[in-house]
């Protein structure tokens, strides 16, 4: 066993790389939105506590791993922009003014650390299930400390996630992180059901990232905007735009793994081709290619051939670009559900989150 260095500090960065140098009239959103973050990386750290040193241990290595933050970030955002009394008052969410127009309440803090630690626990067991070394630039808990430790420690943030949302006194929300859990769970059997299938297709690649992927991203926005006080008709909008949104998000993340900078993803890559998981460019070149391509390259996949290689032969069936178009059509989905939602800077960075999926390195 590895001894468990300190963890580096985190600054929890947002997931919005062109908007940190917004306009001026944008400011006060990202303040109250670092300061919302800040909360709930306070509330999982709380929640997480252990008397027991070697947890406690475990826990402030996972810290590290928090990354981007954008479960939470949506479920603020989400909230901020969905606030209906706003519409009442003529006011405009995420703006300063002379009074407090933030709808953002202790549930939005609740619930955003609630699904963040979810995601945490998902990404201690897919390191497992990848046998992957690296997480954020750091030894993954199954490298650290073994598989077994990993795996006690992804269900120790599981049912600290689930005793939190039992908090909030929401029926609702405690139903839906329940139903969550279970289809990313279920998106993960599907996905080891399918290791080594070559003949995947595209309906059943879309039926697994939505379950492991779309799910959370989805229930994060929906949450978010019922806690503000949003009717159903919003709320399920908001979860549309989550899982359009969470569902490019993954596409970009095959990309990434494919042909995405080691040192800037912060993770182990090639782990998709390695484990036998297909991936929308794979599964789109196996089937756009002549017979000979196709053996070529299920030989490379049986053989662990170099991801750059095997990127190379995905290039030849404009699979890599197909992919793209893929995303892009489902971001700007993803988008089309924010119309109807009144004018604001929250809706308008909602936005622009959206488009930066497409363009992320990390």
């Amino acid at each position: 066993m590895l001894p468990l260095g300190q963890p580096p500090a985190c600054a929890y960065p947002l997931f919005m790389p062109r908007l940190l140098d917004t306009p001026d009239e944008l400011a006060p959103l990202q303040r109250e939105l670092v300061g919302a973050l800040a909360g709930v990386a306070e509330r999982i750290k709380e929640a997480l506590a252990s008397d027991m040193p070697a947890v406690q241990r475990l826990v402030e290595h996972v810290e590290q791993y928090h990354g981007k933050m954008i479960r939470p970030t949506l479920v603020i955002l989400s909230g901020l922009a969905c606030h209906p009394s706003d519409v009442a008052k003529g006011q405009t969410a995420g703006l300063a003014g002379p009074a407090p127009l933030s709808p953002l309440t202790p549930a939005h803090t609740t619930i955003g650390a609630v699904v963040e630690m979810v995601h945490l626990a998902t990404l201690i067991h897919d390191d497992v299930l990848d046998e992957a070394d690296e997480r954020r630039r750091a030894l993954t808990v199954n490298r650290l400390t073994g598989n077994e430790a990993a795996v006690m420690l992804g269900d120790y943030l599981f049912s600290s996630a689930y005793r939190l949302c039992g908090q909030l006194g929401d029926a609702h929300a405690t139903v839906r992180i329940g139903q969550t859990g279970m289809t990313l769970c279920a998106g993960e059997l599907l996905q080891l059901h399918n290791r080594g299938n070559f003949s995947l297709d595209q309906r059943t690649y879309f039926e697994l990232i939505d379950r492991k992927t779309a799910s959370l991203i989805a229930v994060s926005c929906e949450l978010g905007a019922r806690a503000s006080g949003a009717d159903a008709e919003v709320y399920a909008r908001m979860a549309r735009f989550g899982s359009k949104l969470g569902t490019a998000f993954q596409i970009q993340d095959d990309l990434l793994d494919l042909g995405g900078d080691q040192s800037l993803v912060g993770k182990s890559l090639g782990k998709d081709a390695e484990k036998g998981k297909l991936t929308l460019p794979v599964i789109h070149h196996l089937q756009s290619s002549t017979p000979e391509r196709r053996g070529k390259t299920l030989t490379m996949l049986s053989e662990g051939a170099p991801r750059a290689l095997l990127a190379e032969a995905l290039r030849s069936t404009d699979s890599i670009e197909h992919s793209r178009r893929v995303a892009e059509g489902l971001v700007q989905e993803a988008r089309a559900q924010l119309e109807p939602l009144r004018p604001s800077h929250a809706r308008q960075m909602l936005g622009a989150i959206a488009e930066a999926v497409l363009t992320r390195a990390h």
